[in-house]
C-alpha cells in the first residue's frame, strides 16, 4: 500500500520501524495484556484456566480478622515488600556515591580513561558472576571481608570475628545493599553524571569564582542545580528498577533465605508462577506491582521535577 503524502524518507523510517514494532506487539503488549485476564483467573498450567474475579486481588491485598486485630491475607507479601522497600535505601547512597565518583574522574588528570573503564567494568560483567563472587566474599569461613576483619582485630590485638553474611536475617539484606552499591557505584549512574558535569559552562565555575564562591559554594550554586535533570532521572529510574529487582541477586546468592529475608516482589512472582504454579496470583502480584510503580512515578514527576533546574 502506497502513502503519496508521505516522503520517501518517512516511508523508510516506517519500514525500518515497522519489525520493532511487530516485536513489541507480539511479545510484550499481548503477553501484557494476557497477564492482566490471567490474573482475574485460577491456573495452575496443567488444568484449564478458571475466572475467579476479584478473589486474587483480596487475597493478596485484603485483611481479616483474628484475635481480636486486622492481619494481612497473605503476609509472606507484605514482609517481601518490606524487603524491597528496605534495599531501595542504597538508591540514595548510591546517587551521591556516583556523583562523587563522576566529579573525581571529571578532573584533567594523566591516565583517568584508565580508571573510568575500571570502575565502568563491574556494571557490563556477568550478573552470575558478579553474584557468585560476593557469594565467595561472603563466605563467613573463608571469605575475603571476614578474613580482613580477623587480620585488622589481630593487628590491633582485639579478636575480631566476621557476621554470617548471607545466613543471618538481621545481616543479609545488609550484605545485598553493600553489593548493590558497589557494582552501581561507576556504573550508568556515573556516566550519566559525568556526561552532565562536562556540559556545564565553564564560565560560570569563572563567574562564581570571581565572586568569592569557595569550592562548596561553586558545588552548590553551579554543578547542583545544572545535574538536577539527570538526578531526578537516575532517581526515577533507581525506584522503578529497585521495586522490578533482586530476583538474580537472591537466586544466586540466598535462594531468598534465610528465612525469606531476602525475598524481595520480584522473586516471590517467581516463586508462584514457576515454583508453585499459581499463575493467576503471580500475576495479580505483577499488576500491583505496576501499579504501585505507575503511581510512585507520577508522584514524583508531579513533586520531584519542581526542583529541577532546565
Amino acid at each position: 500500500m502506497r502513502l503519496p503524502h508521505l516522503s520517501h524518507e518517512a516511508r523508510t523510517a516506517y519500514a525500518f520501524l515497522l519489525p520493532n514494532f511487530l516485536g513489541f506487539l507480539l511479545f510484550t503488549s499481548l503477553p501484557v495484556l494476557a497477564s492482566l485476564g490471567l490474573s482475574f483467573m485460577e491456573w495452575d498450567i496443567l488444568t484449564p484456566p478458571r475466572f475467579i474475579g476479584l478473589d486474587n486481588f483480596v487475597r493478596l491485598l485484603g485483611f481479616h480478622t483474628a484475635q481480636g486485630r486486622w492481619v494481612p491475607n497473605d503476609p509472606q507479601f507484605w514482609y517481601y515488600v518490606w524487603n524491597t522497600i528496605y534495599l531501595l535505601v542504597g538508591i540514595p547512597i548510591g546517587i551521591f556515591g556516583s556523583l562523587g565518583l563522576a566529579i573525581v574522574m571529571n578532573q584533567k588528570i594523566p591516565g583517568m580513561v584508565f580508571f573510568r573503564t575500571i570502575f565502568f567494568l563491574p556494571t557490563i560483567c556477568s550478573g552470575v558472576a558478579v553474584f557468585l563472587l560476593w557469594k565467595w566474599l561472603y563466605n563467613p569461613d573463608f571469605g575475603l571481608i571476614n578474613t580482613g576483619i580477623a587480620r585488622f582485630g589481630d593487628l590491633i590485638g582485639v579478636p575480631l570475628k566476621g557476621p554470617n553474611w548471607l545466613s543471618s536475617v538481621a545481616w543479609a539484606k545488609l550484605a545485598l545493599v553493600l553489593m548493590n552499591f558497589w557494582i552501581g557505584l561507576g556504573g550508568y549512574n556515573a556516566v550519566l553524571y559525568l556526561a552532565a558535569l562536562q556540559e556545564i559552562p565553564q564560565q560560570l565555575y569563572e563567574a562564581a569564582q570571581i565572586d568569592g564562591a569557595n569550592a562548596w559554594q561553586r558545588f552548590w550554586t553551579v554543578t547542583w542545580p545544572m545535574i538536577s535533570p539527570t538526578t531526578f532521572f537516575i532517581a526515577i529510574m533507581g525506584v522503578i528498577i529497585g521495586f522490578q529487582g533482586g530476583f538474580m541477586a537472591a537466586y544466586v546468592m540466598t535462594g531468598g533465605g534465610p528465612a525469606g529475608s531476602t525475598t524481595t516482589i520480584e522473586y516471590y512472582i517467581y516463586n508462584n508462577a514457576y515454583r508453585w504454579f499459581q499463575m493467576g496470583y503471580a500475576a495479580s502480584i505483577a499488576w500491583v506491582l505496576f501499579i504501585v510503580v505507575f503511581v510512585i512515578t507520577l508522584i514524583n514527576w508531579r513533586y520531584g521535577g519542581r526542583s529541577v533546574h532546565y
